[in-house]
């Protein structure tokens, strides 16, 4: 599969999970979880969802059970949501490099990748 288009459905299969879990699943486990990154496999069969949680190691753990609880209900959603041939499985894990600087870096590289670039912009008028 082209990287590129393996970019564009984790980046479609991320914004749907974290607007499925932060919006409208009403489990109190889920309630401070953010979907940090989707990894897809090539043939589009599994997708690694990294998540980060805001609280201790318990915490975390009562949110990875409740989201492998809930696998099939949001793969269903997603079915509705993202127009792929096959929607791949989900395994959930915790992101442990999801705070920090590293975490900073890699929401400004979406930002940008996703502002469509204007043109003339930042060029020098006077040539």
């Amino acid at each position: 599969m082209d990287e590129h288009r393996a970019q564009r459905v984790s980046e479609a299969i991320r914004e749907e999970l974290s607007e499925i879990i932060g919006y409208e699943m009403s489990d109190p486990r889920l309630a401070a979880v953010d979907v940090t990154e989707v990894l897809v496999t090539p043939d589009m069969r599994h997708a690694r969802i990294r998540i980060s949680v805001d609280g201790d190691e318990q915490e975390c753990q009562e949110a990875l059970q409740a989201l492998a609880g809930a696998r099939r209900l949001l793969r269903r959603e997603l079915a509705g949501r993202v127009r792929l041939f096959r929607i791949p499985e989900l395994h959930f894990e915790t992101d442990l490099a999801g705070a920090g600087p590293a975490r900073v870096e890699q929401l400004l590289k979406r930002v940008r990748r996703s502002r469509p670039k204007a043109a003339g912009i930042g060029e020098n008028p006077s040539k």
